[in-house]
C-alpha cells in the first residue's frame, strides 16, 4: 500500500517545518475576527504556531501573526489574542 504524505506547515515564530497536527492554527475569519482554530478546519486565512510560549513570543516580536494573516491587527486584537493563546499554553503545560 502507498504511504500517505504527512502535511507539513511552518511555524510563524521559529520558522521550523513540522507536522500539521503538532502546530496550533490561528485564523482570520471572514467576519474579521482573529482567533485560535482548535479544530484546524475553520474558514478563513490561517497561520501556524508551535504550542510553546517561546514561539509565541518570537511571533509577537516579529509581528508575524498580522503579516501572515495579511491584515493589520489593532493593539486590542493583538493583546486579546495573545492573552487567549497564553491561557491555552498554560493549560497544556498543566495537563
Amino acid at each position: 500500500m502507498k504511504e500517505r504524505k504527512v502535511p507539513l506547515r511552518r511555524c510563524a515564530g521559529c520558522m521550523e517545518s513540522k507536522d500539521k497536527k503538532e502546530l496550533l492554527r490561528i485564523c482570520l475569519t471572514p467576519e474579521g475576527e482573529v482567533k485560535p482554530d482548535l479544530t484546524g478546519r475553520a474558514n478563513g486565512r490561517g497561520i501556524y504556531l508551535c504550542r510553546s510560549k517561546e514561539c509565541l513570543e518570537m511571533a509577537k516580536k516579529k509581528r508575524a501573526i498580522g503579516r501572515g494573516l495579511k491584515t493589520e491587527l489593532s493593539k486590542e486584537q493583538t493583546e486579546a489574542l495573545f492573552a487567549e493563546l497564553e491561557a491555552l499554553f498554560s493549560q497544556a503545560d498543566e495537563a
